[in-house]
C-alpha cells in the first residue's frame, strides 16, 4: 500500500524537476508498487475542419511531444527511478486525447478454478480478447469502470489504516 506522503513526495518531485512549457496544467501522477505514470496535459490543437481532422491533429502533437522530449523524458526518469525504485511510464493528454508511451504491463500470478477460466474462455473464443491475460485484464477494467466509488472509498480507507500504522510502536 502507498501511502498518502508518499504521493505526495513523489508529486512533489515531479512537479519540481518537469519543465514548466511541458504542461497545460500539472502532471497526473499514478503511483502503485511497480510503476509511476507521469501524465503531462499540453495545450489543445486548433480545431479542425472536422472531428477526425482534429484528432489526427492532437494524435500528430502527442507523436511530435513523444520525439522532441525523448532524451530529457529518459533522464528525469532514471533520477526518479533510481531515487522512488519503480519504473517511470510517460504519457500526454491533449484535449479528448490520451496517449501512454510505454508503460509497464507487469504480470500478476493467480490461480483460477474451472468456472473462472470457462469465463476468460469465453471472452478469449467471442473475440473481446486475445487471449486469457488480456480477457482478465478487459475484467478487471470492468469492475473498476462499475465499481470506481466503491474502489475509491476503500483505498482511501486503506491509506488511513496504512497512516495509522507508521504512528504506532517500532518493532
Amino acid at each position: 500500500m502507498i501511502t498518502d506522503e508518499a504521493r505526495e513526495r513523489v508529486r512533489g518531485w515531479f512537479a519540481g524537476r518537469l519543465p514548466e512549457d511541458w504542461q497545460d496544467s500539472p502532471a497526473d501522477i499514478s503511483i502503485d508498487r511497480d510503476e509511476i505514470v507521469v501524465t503531462l496535459q499540453l495545450p489543445d490543437v486548433a480545431a479542425g475542419e472536422s472531428e477526425t481532422a482534429t484528432a489526427e491533429s492532437r494524435a500528430g502533437r502527442a507523436s511530435a511531444f513523444r520525439e522532441e522530449t525523448r532524451e530529457q523524458r529518459m533522464a528525469i526518469a532514471r533520477e526518479a527511478q533510481h531515487r522512488y525504485e519503480r519504473t517511470v511510464s510517460w504519457g500526454v493528454r491533449i484535449g479528448d486525447h490520451e496517449e501512454l508511451f510505454t508503460h509497464l504491463a507487469a504480470p500478476t500470478m493467480t490461480r483460477l478454478r474451472q468456472p473462472q477460466r470457462q469465463v476468460l474462455d469465453t471472452l478469449v473464443d467471442a473475440g473481446v480478447a486475445r487471449s486469457r491475460a488480456d480477457a482478465l485484464a478487459w475484467c478487471v477494467r470492468l469492475v473498476a469502470q462499475h465499481e470506481d466509488d466503491w474502489l475509491t472509498e476503500l483505498r482511501d480507507a486503506m491509506g488511513k489504516v496504512a497512516d495509522v500504522r507508521t504512528k504506532g510502536p517500532a518493532a
